[in-house]
């Protein structure tokens, strides 16, 4: 049921609030005025004394309410009472004393000397106890009748002690003990709560008396509070840890420790500037459109397309809430600089949409970056990895030859290079197809690009090893010589862009990424710049391990960006180079469409594993099970 507003004192308007403090204050004078002639004669009825003059108690409460409203005791918080509002409704009692010691020799009305002072006294106790009665009854009714979460705080130091204060005031949590493993504080009561040993966790927590535990130790190293936090999370409770106060002022805590990490500290080579003017000339005032736009790679194409000023970009993506964010980030960019932005939501295996699609939107260069690309996923599910990368591939490559569009650019991978899984053999399959358009004569000029491992790219290792580090380890490296080469999302969106402006036909570009980079090297990296330490034989003490989980079927241990180093030629820039790779012939592309359209009608997984054994270099299925492990190791 549905609570009435004026039932919960904190939503009471605020001069509400100090009209009743007044009141309140304003009634503890005539009535601690009237105990003091009380306790002086020694009587509970002090007006049937006949020189107690009613005239005293009127001119002392009419004083009395100016002083109240002077010294401001309506302001006090009530749930911050404080030595601060103790101290000034002392001052406001000493006030009083010295007033109703004015009213009577002023007016010459009779008190004894003693009256004024009892008075004063009489008046502070009454209005600390009144506020203390208040303050109980609000907590009282709080905790029957609200949502309060019980909490327990492990640690009764000085930080626990601020937190369970400021807790006191919330809506949403309450303090019901302390845990401490210094067994001299055992025993102890800190506002309230009990300072228990942890033991008493496991049963408060399975018996719902507590919801959460708070850690407020903030003296403890990173490596001691995830091994504490890693204890307490076999409990059937949440549990966080809570920075001090003042590393919070400071602006300081061992959460930022948990920092984003740029891609750029993780290269262990210069970035490489593919900022060059070419660029910008190929693709101004055509209509682009970008396969896969919701994507790692597609997004940052999308991105920089805007910058080289096209007249249109068309973002076409089969994940509908990946469009919806990718065409809400940039439609801003691209109104503001002119260019018109088309959301098309669609697959690559759908033909006619994709025809509708290049007429309808009058499009000049496909940007192809559409793929299913999670290793593990596609190793487990080659119908459908085969169907969206190779068949996919084929119609919109197809697609564009018959409407003659000028550019086609696939984005491959080096996993293409002699495979050993499913999804590096789709992207070879998918080359292969691209080579063949090229040498049918067609008007579009098609071209590839192969990349490496590009950093920060869903589902990469980056995002992962950030994962495992926030979690406080253990990090998961497959083998210990695992190597791959690695570039940054700007760097692979640009090479696709630069391989559009140089493509002559049958291209296949690749960047010069330097020395492959030792996978466990990289963990190791990213843990020193989560300033935390790898712990191992010689540093056991250490805050993250490193855990070594086997290769993955299909898995290499290095890869390679091309099959022959020899075809290798130079471009306007040093660091693309270009390769004409040696494809299938035109008979043999046509072969492999049709058994892998027939192997698909027919759902026949081991014939989709039989014919990328005869198509694919260095592809070999023996080597690769049917269930692969998919434990997110790398």
């Amino acid at each position: 049921m549905k609570r009435a507003k004026w039932a919960d004192p904190a939503t009471w308007p605020r001069w509400l609030k100090k009209a009743l403090v007044i009141a309140a204050d304003g009634a503890l004078i005539p009535v601690s005025l009237y105990l003091a002639f009380a306790l002086r004669i020694g009587t509970f009825a002090p007006h049937q004394y006949e020189l107690l003059s009613p005239a005293y108690f009127a001119i002392t409460l009419v004083g009395g309410l100016g002083l109240l409203w002077a010294l401001r005791l309506r302001r006090l918080k009530l749930h911050a009472f404080d030595m601060h509002a103790v101290a000034r409704i002392g001052a406001c009692a000493a006030a009083l004393t010295f007033l109703a010691i004015s009213v009577s020799y002023f007016f010459d009305l009779w008190a004894p000397r003693s009256v004024p002072l009892i008075f004063g006294a009489l008046f502070f106790f009454n209005a600390l106890a009144m506020r203390m009665v208040v303050l109980g009854g609000l907590g009282y009714v709080k905790r029957v009748a609200g949502s309060h979460v019980p909490v327990a705080i492990y640690g009764a130091g000085a930080a626990g002690t601020q937190l369970a204060n400021a807790l006191r005031q919330s809506r949403e949590l309450r303090p019901v003990i302390f845990v401490d493993d210094n067994p001299a504080l055992h025993g102890i009561i800190i506002g309230g709560a009990r300072v228990c040993h942890p033991s008493v966790l496991e049963p408060m927590t399975r018996s719902n008396q507590i919801e959460r535990v708070l850690i407020a130790i903030p003296s403890m190293t990173i490596g001691q509070r995830e091994r504490l936090t890693k204890t307490l999370e076999a409990l059937p409770c949440e549990v966080q840890s809570i920075p001090s106060y003042v590393d919070l002022v400071s602006g300081k805590s061992w959460v930022d420790d948990l920092r984003p990490i740029s891609p750029d500290e993780l290269l262990e080579r210069e970035k490489v500037d593919l900022d060059i003017p070419e660029v910008a000339k190929a693709y101004a005032g055509r209509s682009v459109m970008v396969t896969g736009a919701g994507g790692s790679i597609g997004s940052e194409l999308c991105r920089q397309l805007i910058d080289c000023r096209p007249s249109r970009i068309v973002l076409f993506e089969r994940s509908e809430f990946a469009l919806y964010e990718i065409e809400r980030t940039l439609r801003p960019a691209a109104e503001q600089a002119g260019i018109a932005m088309v959301a098309r939501l669609g697959s690559v295996i759908d033909r006619p949409l994709i025809d509708a699609v290049i007429v309808t939107e009058k499009v000049d260069i496909i940007l192809h970056a559409a793929a299913y690309k999670h290793v593990p996923l596609v190793e487990s599910n080659e119908l459908e990895g085969v169907r969206n990368n190779v068949l996919g591939t084929r119609m919109v490559a197809e697609a564009a030859r018959d409407a003659r569009i000028e550019r086609f650019i696939l984005v491959s991978t080096d996993k293409a290079v002699r495979p050993t899984n499913i999804m590096g053999a789709t992207k070879r399959l998918a080359e292969l197809i691209v080579q063949d358009m090229q040498t049918r004569g067609a008007l579009t000029r098609f071209s590839m690009v192969r990349f490496g491992n590009v950093l920060g790219s869903s589902g990469s290792v980056v995002p992962l090893f950030q994962q495992q580090i926030r979690r406080g380890g253990p990090v998961t490296v497959t083998h210990e010589g695992v190597t791959r080469y690695f570039m940054t999302i700007p760097e692979a969106a640009r090479l696709v862009l630069l391989a559009g402006a140089y493509s002559e036909g049958g291209d296949l570009f690749v960047l010069d990424m330097g020395s492959p980079v030792k996978i466990v090297d990289l963990a190791r990296r990213m843990i020193g710049l989560a300033n935390r330490t790898v712990r191992d034989a010689d540093n056991p003490e250490g805050d993250i391990e490193i855990v070594f989980t086997g290769l993955r079927p299909g898995e290499k241990l290095f890869e390679e960006l091309l099959i022959d180093d020899d075809s290798l030629i130079h471009t306007p820039h040093e660091k693309i180079l270009r390769a004409n790779e040696t494809g299938l012939s035109e008979i043999e592309v046509a072969g492999m469409v049709r058994q892998v359209d027939a192997a698909l009608m027919a759902r026949d997984r081991s014939a989709i594993r039989q014919l990328i054994c005869r198509f694919v270099d260095g592809y070999n299925a023996a080597s690769v099970t049917d269930a692969p492990s998919a434990d997110g190791t790398v």
